[in-house]
């Protein structure tokens, strides 16, 4: 069964947003065994819509279109789809009793617009899925053998009727092949060199596949196996998946497709450590990532945010002299992560310090970074590096290169050198 994904809205080809919705629902789809061939995306025009849906269909037994489902004139994936079945829209008293309930359910909106009604219309022939969180109802609709499926953009609307709705039909009307991939985070080796390292395992195999992806301060290894059943196809991806660890080594931070900061706080429940931070350039980006987990309090207590030497100096306690000598040091960094640690009263503290750019700061360059460790019983360690690139770049990479030393204390591993030109 092959399958192709639609996504509509003007603001996707604007570059206003990014399609995270057709990633989510390929993933979806590939559990359940069936392939993924294409993806469209298209603009809020009523032809361009009815053409990129005739291209799926004649290449596709399922095409599943995102977006355009809403009570607005630009909403038009209805109409779209109608046109292109050649069939007219019918207006559903039972839709419209389940929007006004839904109005009513929810008084801080106030009332119904009549505008709303529009959900109410459905192409004739098709089916509509319920929604649960949204207003928009989902569509489902057979045509010359291609099953097409029509979601709300909004994601998790999309990911109710997707997860709850079409994935479990679909499966049951595959029947094939299962399709499973395992997912390795690697931090503190560039794609290229990962890749060099798997380069004769990735040209032998054909089932499983790997395939790479790489983002700032990390590369993802995939390992995808296709079998007759998900068990069978789990157990063919097993030992390329030992076998990548076994080559990678201790960059691989985990086999689960978790986070950097997942893991981090995975292992810091593990040791029964607590963890504070000191952060500079990243102002609060490393607390923000590890506070977006759930019950991320049982193991992280703070971070200070102290951007200025005076606040470094006051806040941190970090010396004087320490700081007369620039803040983009390493003893800035060990002072402040021994700081940080000594105020939250936890096991362990991190620090971040550096130059984001484009201006060179306190004496640093731009992209200079610090990164340092204090630990429960007094040791420390810290490591300086170079990160080239925009003001973003420089501080994603300094909060990897962060919580991937803390990830590396905590497992007991070796620890990063510093790489600091000169």
């Amino acid at each position: 069964m092959r399958a192709e994904i639609v996504a509509v809205g003007t603001e996707l080809l604007l570059g206003q947003i990014a399609d995270t919705n057709a990633r989510w629902m390929s993933e979806q789809l590939a559990l359940a065994g069936i392939d993924v061939t294409n993806h469209q995306a298209v603009g809020d025009n009523l032809e361009r819509i009815v053409e990129a849906l005739r291209l799926a269909a004649a290449r596709a037994d399922v095409v599943l279109v995102s977006g355009g489902l809403g009570p607005t004139e630009d909403d038009i994936t209805r109409d779209a789809i109608a046109a292109f079945a050649g069939v007219p829209l019918v207006f559903h008293a039972e839709l419209e009793t389940m929007l006004r309930e839904k109005f009513r359910r929810w008084p801080a909106i106030g009332e119904m617009p009549e505008s709303n009604l529009r959900q109410a219309f459905v192409p004739e022939g098709a089916r509509w899925i319920v929604p649960d969180r949204g207003t928009a109802p989902g569509l489902s609709m057979r045509l010359d053998g291609t099953r097409l499926y029509a979601v709300p953009g909004v994601p998790d609307e999309m990911q109710e009727m997707v997860g709850d709705t079409i994935v479990p039909e679909l499966r049951e009307l595959a029947g094939g092949d299962a399709i499973v991939s395992r997912i390795l985070r690697c931090a503190g080796m560039g794609e290229s060199a990962v890749a060099e390292r798997l380069a004769d395992v990735f040209a032998s195999s054909t089932n499983p596949t790997i395939a790479y992806l790489a983002s700032m301060g990390e590369v993802k290894v995939r390992v995808t196996a296709k079998a007759a059943s998900r068990a069978e196809a789990e157990a063919l991806a097993e030992p390329f998946v030992a076998e990548v660890r076994s080559r990678l080594g201790d960059v691989v931070f985990t086999d689960d497709d978790e986070t950097l900061e997942q893991a981090v706080l995975r292992l810091l429940g593990m040791t029964e450590h607590t963890l504070a931070c000191a952060e500079s350039l990243t102002g609060g980006g490393v607390g923000a990532r590890l506070t977006a987990i759930p019950g991320s309090s049982s193991a992280f207590v703070g971070s200070a945010v102290v951007y200025t030497a005076e606040a470094k100096g006051r806040v941190l306690g970090v010396p004087k002299d320490v700081l007369a000598a620039g803040t983009v040091t390493e003893a800035c960094a060990l002072a402040m992560a021994t700081g940080a640690r000594d105020l939250y009263g936890s096991d362990i503290g991190l620090a971040l310090t550096g130059a984001a750019g484009p201006e060179p700061h306190d004496g640093a360059a731009p992209g200079t970074v610090w990164v340092a460790i204090a630990g429960p019983d007094g040791s420390t360690h810290a490591r300086g590096f170079v990160s080239r690139g925009e003001r973003d770049r420089v501080r994603r990479w300094a909060e990897q290169a962060g919580l991937d030393l803390i990830r590396r204390y905590l497992q007991g591993v070796p620890l990063p050198v510093t790489s600091l030109p000169g």
